[in-house]
């Protein structure tokens, strides 16, 4: 199969070829012989319901400090493309959510993956709450009153920014901490956003586990374990990636989200599981595939390729 695939991402200069799943993407991608385009979320365009991208022909390999070529720019039509990669990081805010109005003038004729309007209606730690008997006490809130009282219900808490990402401001609030009003005020100053709140869950020291979905079946997963002294486990702050096999309850969360995630065009997610719950499902930009590979012996990216051409028009 011949495809041309337009690939919406930040800039490839800056990637870490070993960590990134998008490199990994397009690497399989380009093995399959299909046809590769580069272009950045602010060189989408939509003229009079015609969406094109200023965009380069790309090609990629795994050498350090050479791991791309550009060719000539171009302006692409995406109604002409088989494929659009959706990849660009968060933060979700309205550039990224007008790039998926934009992008459902062209899906699903064009394959957007992920599902524009889906990616849309699912910010990662709202589209949570949508499901039943998997997630910690939280609350959503801008009310100080209402997480005062939660604290004082579950004494030991988190508090992050429902938009946030990366990790980007999570703080544990500990019973004895004093500087829950301080934060609460600093969050409201600088966003009108609500905050999430929830009880903190001891077993993050254990790991915070990354499990793949591919059209919303478990595929793979790798356990983060946070740095002595950090409350979050991601990698890019010092979290230590280990084997992992999934538990029974792991398999019972993937089951009860898998159909909805495998209805809305969801390809590719990475849920965020510590203990017993579930935190988040990353739909935007889900990263992980490099770590699980290497982990587990497998090729987590052929197989989102599989999953992509069987749902091609």
């Amino acid at each position: 199969m011949s495809l041309r695939v337009a690939i919406q991402m930040d800039p490839i200069e800056s990637i870490d070829i070993n960590g990134d799943s998008t490199f990994v993407l397009a690497l399989e991608a380009q093995k399959r012989g299909y046809s590769l385009y580069h272009y950045l979320a602010r060189h989408l365009t939509l003229n009079d319901g015609r969406v094109t991208a200023r965009a380069r022909p790309l090609t990629v390999r795994r050498e350090a400090g050479n791991h791309f070529a550009f060719g000539p720019e171009e302006i692409v039509n995406l109604h002409d493309v088989d494929v659009v990669l959706m990849r660009q990081d968060p933060p979700f805010d309205m550039a990224y959510i007008t790039a998926t109005h934009i992008l459902e003038h062209i899906h699903p004729r064009t394959l957007v993956v992920n599902d524009p309007a889906h990616v849309r209606n699912a910010p990662e730690k709202l589209f949570v709450t949508h499901f039943e008997n998997v997630m910690p006490p939280t609350l959503i809130t801008a009310d100080m009153e209402e997480i005062k009282a939660f604290r004082a219900e579950h004494k030991d808490i988190i508090i992050k920014p429902i938009y946030g990402n990366g990790g980007a401001g999570v703080f544990h609030i500990t019973p004895g901490d004093e500087n829950l009003g301080a934060l609460i005020e600093l969050f409201t100053a600088t966003s009108r956003e609500p905050i999430m709140v929830q009880r903190y869950v001891p077993d993050v020291r254990k790991g915070d586990k990354r499990i793949i979905l591919i059209n919303g079946e478990a595929a793979g997963a790798i356990n983060r374990v946070p740095a002595a002294g950090e409350a979050r486990s991601n990698m890019h702050v010092g979290g230590r990636p280990e084997k992992t096999e999934l538990t029974k309850r792991e398999q019972e969360i993937c089951e009860i989200i898998g159909p909805t995630l495998a209805k809305n065009g969801i390809v590719f997610a990475g849920i965020d599981v510590i203990g017993d719950y579930l935190t988040e499902i990353n739909v935007t930009s889900p990263t992980g595939l490099q770590e699980v590979n290497r982990f587990n012996g497998v090729v987590l990216e052929s197989q989102i390729w599989d999953a992509i051409e069987k749902r091609l028009p």
